[in-house]
């Protein structure tokens, strides 16, 4: 689409939604793309969540080895 088209457009939106509604409407559009991305990194999230949590506990019980053989040999 070029700049003429465009144009067009933006002044077919302007004349049905009005000045006073376009502001809401931009702000809903925006939230809605917000609420669009958070949900979708949110699955991610989950997904990585128990990947996660095994490396911690893997730590956890690495560290807590590390320290047995420490209190032995000291």
């Amino acid at each position: 689409m070029g700049t003429q088209e465009l144009i067009v457009v933006f002044l077919i939106i302007f004349l049905l939604f009005g000045a006073s509604r376009l502001p809401q409407l931009g702000s809903s559009l925006g939230s809605a793309i917000r609420n669009f991305k958070k949900g979708f990194a949110g699955e991610e999230e989950k997904a990585a969540a128990p990947e996660e949590k095994k490396l911690a506990q893997g730590d956890a019980n690495t560290i807590a080895a590390q320290d047995k053989v420490t209190s032995k040999q000291g």
